[in-house]
């Protein structure tokens, strides 16, 4: 089972580096976003977390259920702001705010990860 959650973790992190890279590479751009590499990144967030967390549940691990709450809440509103975006874009809209509320809340994922006592 840690194999399969290290596998889990590696994606995890994956879809991460596809959100905020994405993000921080085209934070300045005013068009030509890659809304669809955010899309992946987000789709792969949730997905794997939910897994990770299920995988550290049948292996006795009791997870923090506030802490995963407000993760999987962030990367639920990260991943609609990602469908919204690519939604947008398909119409021709304008795609930034859509955009950027997906990698900077992605960025608070991160931060809520790494800083939560």
């Amino acid at each position: 089972m840690s194999i399969l959650f290290g596998i889990l973790l590696v994606l995890h992190i994956l879809g991460l580096a596809l959100i905020i890279g994405t993000f921080a590479v085209q934070l300045r751009a005013k068009e030509g976003f890659r809304t669809e590499l955010v899309l992946t990144g987000a789709i792969t967030q949730v997905v794997t977390g939910v897994a990770m967390v299920g995988v550290g549940a049948a292996n006795g691990h009791t997870p923090d259920m506030v802490w995963v709450t407000v993760k999987l809440v962030i990367a639920l509103v990260v991943l609609a702001a990602a469908i919204a975006a690519v939604v947008v874009q398909r119409r021709g809209g304008r795609v930034q705010p859509f955009f950027h509320t997906a990698g900077g809340l992605a960025v608070v994922n991160v931060l809520v990860a790494v800083l939560w006592p």
